[in-house]
Order: C-alpha cells, then structure tokens, then sequence
C-alpha cells in the first residue's frame, strides 16, 4: 500500500491535534502543547517519493534537554518543559503551551523592538561555551541547512582543545519567536531542535528577514564552509 499524503492525514486528525507535517504531529490540549515525532507507518508520499524524516526521534529529544538546559542556566524567555520521553517509536515533546504572535506577523517598526531583546538573548546564548560538540544530551545534530544535504551517519565530532564552542539556536527565524501582542516582549524562543554548541558563525540572525532558515536569492551560502569545518572533527 502506498504511504500516505500530508494531506490524507491531515484529513483525518484525531482530537486535540492541529496540524501535520512531514516530520512531526502537534497537540494542543489547553495551556499544554505536545510536539512528537512521526512513526514509520506515518511517514508520507512527497511527489511520488516517500518522505523519512532525518534524525525523527534524535531531534525531539536534544529540544528537550536543551529546553531543560537553558532553564536552569539562562533566563531566555522559553516554554516550560513538562516532558520529553520515547515510547514505541515516537519521541515526545510535552511543555506549556505560549499564547502571544509570531515575530513574523509583528509589523516592521515592532520588529526592531523584538530584535533589540533577541540579540540580547543571542549574547546570553553565546555566553555559555564548551570545547565539546552538540547539544547538552550529547546529539550533535547541526542546523537544518547543513544536515538536509549530508549523509544519514550519526554525526561524531572530536572535541576542540579550545573550550570556543557558543550555545547556538540555529533556527532563529522569525517563525520561532513568540511575542506580546501589546507590549512586544517575547514571550518565548521555541524550536530548539538543532541547538548546541557549535562555532559562532553557525549562528545566523534569519530572523532579520522573512523566510526560513536557510539562504535565499541573493544571499551568501555559509553550508559549503561550515560542512567543512565539522568535517575536520568529524569521527
């Protein structure tokens, strides 16, 4: 039987899931949202090729342990962790849902608000340094621009002798931060999937445009230089 289309299964939700994606099912059950990965039988047809998700459950649980992470040495504003766990071949992200906006939806003048407070959640962020690789679970999972295009090996890095590695989000687009409505503070930084210690480079500000977290029209490509970096730690 063939795989299902994002869409057949977005058809037919069950109660207290509001969306589907290629890679992911999203609840929300009052003040609680859950995030989990998809399991085989959910993986989805893409244009006639079945669509498997690149580090499903590895992702999930680096977002949990660095949400609990980050809670207890940084004052980022950031979702309340109440879970994060694997069962039965689905990893589970389970934290407070945050009610506010979408940076993205702030207009132009709010938005130098909202980027005055993020960059200096960005130097709260590059405070924290290490000389080991990844996140604070031990997944080094690097940002989406860079593992989209690279083998499905687990990714092993030496440590640097230079303790120089930052704490970096590496989704820092304007669709990850949860703003106030009315005062313009953020309210939350999410999507913390493929954050952990990386080079400060690593760290791009896409959050200054609209658009995901990778290069558009126009813009410089920095995947080629920082695959060639972790290439030279790598196991």
């Amino acid at each position: 039987m063939a795989p299902p289309t994002n869409q057949e299964l977005n058809d037919k939700r069950e109660e207290n899931c509001i969306s589907i994606t290629p890679d992911r099912k999203y609840y929300r059950v009052g003040g609680t949202m859950v995030k989990r990965s998809l399991r085989p039988s959910e993986w989805q047809q893409h244009n006639g090729y079945m669509h498997i998700p690149l580090f499903n459950l590895e992702r999930i649980l680096n977002e949990g342990a660095c949400l609990q992470f980050l809670s207890e040495n940084t004052d980022i504003p950031l979702p309340k962790l109440y879970a994060c766990f694997e069962d039965d071949g689905a990893a589970y992200l389970v934290t407070e849902y945050v009610d506010g906006v979408l940076m993205e939806e702030v207009d132009e003048g709010g938005k130098k608000i909202v980027e005055k407070e993020l960059n200096q959640h960005m130097e709260t962020l590059q405070r924290l340094k290490s000389s080991t690789w990844g996140g604070p679970g031990g997944k080094v999972l690097p940002p989406w621009r860079i593992l989209k295009n690279s083998d499905r090996r687990p990714w092993k890095l030496k440590q640097r002798e230079e303790g120089d590695l930052v704490f970096c989000h590496n989704d820092l687009s304007a669709y990850n931060v949860i703003v106030d409505p009315e005062t313009l503070k953020i309210r939350a930084i999410i999507d913390w999937e493929y954050a952990g210690y990386y080079t400060p480079e690593f760290e791009q500000k896409y959050f200054k445009r609209k658009g995901p977290s990778v290069a558009l029209d126009g813009e410089i490509d920095d995947t080629e230089e920082l695959t060639k970096i972790l290439a030279r730690y790598r196991i």
